[in-house]
């Protein structure tokens, strides 16, 4: 025989020996060397559990077992490496709509769409739009002049006291003319309910130089008063504290607001010539 064929069949039976082998590996129905060879252990061996023969054999059997459990697909993933997983960018989960046929209680989920009418002319809506007042010219307050109306509110003149501040001096200081308080029924009812403690602001309110005003309305109070009295008539400024009641008054145009802060009294909105705002 030649060499070179001598060579291959070597080869092939080694290959074959190897997957035999392997599959004998894989089914469990390989045995080591050590484990077909006739225990020869002598019974002090046996008692003592510690001799080289019985440590070897039990690493031995150790490796069997692992070689074992692993898989084919295990076997070959450590030696070629674990496959990269690219990310998936933008990946959204899939969802049922709410029209398909396998929710159930749909009428609950999906809204139905009203049927507009269709405008035949005779159906139509009227809306109540305020009438601009004439003193207005855009965001200028035409009747906004000295002498100045100056609606009183009853915080007003009990924050006066406290700071110790005189109404008709401050006022002609902040607003450098003269000024005429007004005071309502249904202020002078606030203050005579307030009680005993607030007698000097009561006292202060009935002030000659303070020019009443009727009231028409039920109850006494004051905030829906001053409100409706400053949106039928421009030519009031509404002095109060009250945070309240200068929400409501913000909304209404051309209306300034006077409060304390910082001991003296001052104008949060008074608009100009131009229309601008005076802070």
């Amino acid at each position: 025989m030649d060499l070179s064929c001598s060579s291959e069949l070597a080869m092939m039976t080694q290959s074959l020996h190897f997957v035999q082998l392997l599959s004998r590996i894989i089914r469990g129905t390989y045995k080591s060397r050590h484990e077909q060879v006739p225990h020869r252990i002598t019974t002090k061996s046996a008692e003592n559990g510690n001799s080289a023969y019985t440590r070897r054999k039990s690493s031995m059997t150790s490796f069997t077992d692992r070689w074992r459990r692993t898989s084919l697909t295990q076997l070959s993933t450590n030696n070629m490496g674990k496959p990269k997983k690219t990310k998936k960018f933008a990946a959204m989960k899939r969802m049922i709509s709410l029209r398909d046929n396998r929710i159930k209680d749909k009428k609950d989920r999906l809204k139905k769409k009203r049927k507009t009418p269709k405008s035949d002319g005779s159906n139509f809506s009227i809306r109540e739009v305020p009438q601009t007042s004439s003193a207005m010219f855009f965001q200028y307050n035409t009747q906004l002049g000295p002498p100045y109306r100056v609606l009183v509110d009853t915080n007003f003149i009990n924050f006066s006291i406290k700071n110790k501040l005189d109404i008709w001096q401050s006022m002609m200081d902040c607003l450098y003319a003269k000024c005429i308080p007004y005071i309502t029924d249904c202020v002078m009812a606030e203050l005579e309910k307030l009680g005993p403690k607030y007698r000097v602001a009561l006292r202060i309110a009935k002030d000659p130089r303070f020019e009443r005003l009727p009231c028409m309305h039920k109850g006494s109070y004051a905030d829906n008063c001053l409100v409706n009295r400053v949106t039928q008539h421009k030519c009031y400024i509404v002095a109060t504290n009250d945070k309240e009641l200068k929400r409501r008054i913000r909304k209404i145009p051309g209306t300034p607001i006077m409060y304390i802060a910082k001991h003296r009294f001052s104008i949060e909105r008074m608009p100009d010539a131009f229309g601008a705002p005076n802070v």
